[in-house]
């Protein structure tokens, strides 16, 4: 595996970079419930349906979570866009069981010494309206082994409206632990993270496609 190479220089510097990014991109980037996580370290988990999920995840870290945050991302992607281990991802290699159980100790060792990370349990980018999202039971394992460590779940969906940019909507949850989970086989616990999961990110769905846009903060607007 890829381990992560962080460094907060190259976060500063790319700070810097990626903010005009989005707003060259987005019309914009509205969040629900985004705010401070209890307690710190966690694990982050979202859908991932596009290759801006990860920018978006340092954006809001950078801008209101500030953990130091640790992403597991595909190992054919990272090598594609190596910069990313300089932000702290690291990889995972989903066609060998040996490399799969590597990267969760390692992200198991990351959150025992004090750092946050980011699960994408579809694996896989898939479009964001596929269901079910068909969640890994990575998450699981991790939750087993770090009981005490709140999960974060975060939804995505991107869409386009009545300006020429698209924009994205992202939703926060409240966060959960291990105990409070259904069921006794991390097959039966990630099956019910899941349907958690697409319940919030069907909620969200819904705030897009009404264009209720009030119980949101544009972040792409300073001072919103």
């Amino acid at each position: 595996m890829i381990t992560a190479k962080k460094s907060p220089l190259f976060e500063s510097v790319f700070e810097k970079y990626l903010n005009p990014l989005l707003r060259r991109s987005f019309a914009n980037v509205f969040g629900n419930g985004i705010t401070p996580t209890p307690s710190k370290p966690a694990i982050f988990i979202a859908n991932h349906s596009s290759w801006w999920d990860g920018l978006l995840f340092f954006f809001f870290n950078r801008t209101v979570w500030r953990h130091d945050i640790h992403m597991m991302m595909d190992e054919k992607g990272l090598k594609q866009y190596g910069f990313f281990r300089y932000l702290g991802a690291f990889s995972i290699n989903r066609s060998k069981p040996k490399d799969i159980l590597a990267s969760l100790q390692y992200a198991e060792q990351l959150l025992l010494s004090g750092k946050t990370v980011v699960l994408f349990p579809q694996g896989d980018e898939f479009h964001q309206e596929v269901r079910p999202l068909g969640y890994s039971t990575g998450i699981a394992y991790l939750m087993e082994r770090c009981p005490d460590m709140p999960v974060v779940p975060i939804s995505f969906y991107y869409s386009f409206r009545h300006e020429k940019k698209p924009e994205v909507w992202v939703q926060q949850g409240e966060p959960f632990l291990y105990s409070s989970l259904p069921g006794t086989s991390r097959k039966e616990k990630t099956a019910a993270i899941e349907e958690a999961a697409i319940r919030q990110l069907d909620r969200l769905k819904s705030f897009v496609v009404a264009e209720e846009t009030g119980a949101f903060r544009n972040f792409l607007r300073k001072g919103d």
